[in-house]
């Protein structure tokens, strides 16, 4: 994974062509010959914020992570206040299909968060993309709400993570198959499950 230089618009805009090309064959219009235009990954790598995923000189994947919310992000029950990442325009090139990019792009995103001491991440996608909404699933995004966005007919689903890093899994399942535990142990493993029930993860 490295940072998207500007030789990197051409084929970022093939692949961008090829994704149009497939979500029209299953009435997918998140993205057209309108938006995203190569005037937007000029701005993403400009900024620092685009990475791609290459292997072989081929471009596998790529996607924009920063700060930056969209006004409509307002509206939305997320589930803390706290500063966010926010993932933005992200593809898998069609012929890498099925190999764990997309799956990879976000443990990017994940990483990076927690390299820059954040531990929380949001994005969004249109309700109707039915392959990101289930790998946001996946990756154990959680839905909380929709918007109207890009003036498009159907809304857009939010979804954030919260990230919690050095918890201690070998403990915790130490603790989970003790016969008995001391108030000091239970006191532990009930904060592990809080945990558990609001987060992933992370390590």
């Amino acid at each position: 994974m490295r940072k998207a230089i500007k030789t990197d618009i051409i084929k970022i805009m093939q692949i961008i062509g090829a994704t149009v090309d497939e979500m029209k064959s299953y009435g997918n219009d998140q993205w057209d010959e309108n938006y995203p235009q190569s005037e937007n990954f000029f701005k993403d790598i400009e900024a620092g914020n685009l990475y791609v995923d290459e292997w072989e000189n081929e471009i596998r994947g790529f996607i924009c992570v920063d700060y930056t919310e969209p006004l409509e992000y307002k509206n939305v029950q997320w589930r803390s206040s706290n500063k966010a990442m926010v993932i933005h325009r992200m593809a898998v090139n069609p012929i890498f299909r099925k190999q764990g990019v997309g799956i990879s792009l976000l443990q990017f995103a994940e990483n990076l968060a927690v390299e820059h001491k954040i531990n929380y991440l949001k994005t969004d996608t249109y309700s109707i993309n039915d392959k990101m909404n289930s790998l946001f699933k996946k990756f154990n995004f959680q839905l909380v709400g929709k918007i109207n966005f890009l003036g498009k007919l159907n809304p857009f689903y939010c979804y954030d993570k919260l990230i919690v890093e050095n918890i201690d899994k070998n403990r915790f399942e130490i603790l989970l198959n003790k016969e008995f535990l001391t108030i000091e142990e239970k006191q532990e493993l009930e904060v592990f499950i809080n945990k558990m029930k609001q987060c992933s993860f992370k390590g």
